[in-house]
């Protein structure tokens, strides 16, 4: 049984090893629940100008659970910045999955709606802008034009944006954003548990110049065939092709009865197309044989390129925050999760957006009351108009009749004595 042992201990350590990197690990997870506030801080950035804005602690104004409470933007045209500190970890050798919910419930005009992942140490009651970041993901929008859906990374102290143009939700339900980042350098990203984009750090993040180049100087060989069709070389022009006019006369037209020959001449038919001309003759095309596809130039090694293995590996994390500008506060943000398993984090999403319809529901709701409260603010303006007017009218006739009794008493005139005068 003891010459087993070694076979044993090895078996169990790689049960081990295997068991450790096979459990999922959730790293965050927030839902905001009573005593949120005791890992969280707000920070004092941009207050002492008065730009700082503040967060609610609210379900909003329409939820699909009104127990479902997250953090909401407040106070207009301001700053907001808030932080946690969360387990540092690093997302070396595994899946790093950041999502989290946000809810535009405000006509936001421009502001972002965006999270942070951060590293090293901050000072939470500094963190703002400036505060350098490891990953910032989350929607930016500003007017009509810009719905910018960010992923930004950090590489060695230097921001770099996804070249893509992804554009984010606008509407004003609550949306959960996705963000997948595998070890092989891979991501997806992904609204409401659909993938809305996928690729690689490798070619959609100009972080490392590219692995191939084109090869300028190459050219297209001199044998290189790249006609798709060719003449049929066994096809003849028919017989008499070319004598068959272009025009011919008219064989229904015929003289009319006043053509007088001695003073119009003799009359001739006039011309019209002819049916039977079919143009310069051509021979039909056919496949070329030889035909090797479009010349392309052809791409090699770039010699710049020098690959990183760790890539896709961020500084460890320590926090995660919050920092967007907005015009319009209002937004509810909520479900902030970081964890290695894709799949647990769609079943959050799937529980949250279950009650998707009750949510619209309210939506609706709130929008009959909101259209309803502005048409009565809009009736009692112009009634208040009308009466404004009315008055300023009386007003105006009042001050004419005291104008013109003024004058009389200025100016007393007996005008029966000079209706006498005159005659």
């Amino acid at each position: 049984m003891a010459s087993h042992a070694p076979n044993v201990a090895l078996s169990l350590l790689l049960f081990s090893l295997l068991l450790r990197f096979s459990i999922s690990e959730t790293i965050f997870e927030e839902r905001f629940e009573d005593g949120w506030q005791s890992h969280w801080v707000k920070s004092d950035w941009k207050r002492t100008e008065g730009k700082a804005g503040g967060f609610k602690y609210t379900a909003g104004k329409w939820s699909g659970d009104p127990d479902d409470k997250g953090i909401q933007t407040s106070g207009d045209a301001k700053h907001f910045a808030i932080s946690a500190k969360i387990p540092e970890f690093s997302n070396k050798n595994r899946t790093l999955v950041l999502q989290y919910s946000i809810r535009f419930e405000q006509d936001i005009e421009c502001g972002g709606g965006y999270i942070k992942l951060l590293s090293a140490f901050v000072n939470q009651k500094k963190f703002g802008g400036d505060t350098p970041y490891s990953l910032m993901f989350g929607p930016d929008i500003c007017g009509t034009q810009t719905k910018k859906l960010h992923v930004i990374l950090s590489y060695q102290g230097q921001n770099y944006p996804l070249k893509k143009e992804l554009e984010c939700e606008t509407d004003k339900l609550t949306h959960f954003y996705t963000f997948i980042l595998r070890p092989d350098a891979s991501y997806s990203i992904l609204i409401d548990n659909r993938e809305r984009d996928s690729g690689s750090m490798y070619t959609d993040w100009d972080i490392l110049p590219p692995r191939k180049i084109k090869d300028l100087k190459a050219k297209k060989p001199a044998n290189w065939d790249d006609r798709e069709y060719v003449d049929d070389p066994n096809a003849k022009k028919p017989e008499g092709y070319d004598s068959i006019p272009k025009e011919i006369p008219d064989p229904k037209a015929e003289e009319p009865d006043n053509w007088d020959e001695e003073e119009d001449g003799i009359w001739k038919r006039p011309k019209i197309p002819n049916p039977k001309y079919k143009g310069p003759w051509k021979p039909k095309k056919i496949k070329n044989p030889n035909y090797k596809g479009k010349w392309k130039i052809p791409y090699i090694d770039n010699p710049e390129f020098e690959d990183d293995p760790d890539l896709y590996v961020l500084k460890p994390i320590k926090y995660v925050g919050i920092e967007v500008w907005q015009v319009k506060a209002g937004s509810v943000f909520d479900n902030i999760l970081i964890c290695d398993d894709p799949e647990y984090a769609k079943q959050v999403v799937d529980e949250v957006l279950a009650n998707r319809e009750v949510e619209k529901e309210a939506f609706e709701e709130a929008e009959k009351v909101r259209k309803a409260q502005e048409e009565e603010e809009a009736r009692r303006a112009r009634e208040e108009g009308e009466r404004r007017r009315r008055e300023k009218g009386y007003d105006r006739r009042h001050r004419d009749r005291e104008s013109y009794r003024d004058r009389y008493r200025r100016h007393p005139r007996d005008y029966s004595d000079d209706y006498h005068d005159e005659l």
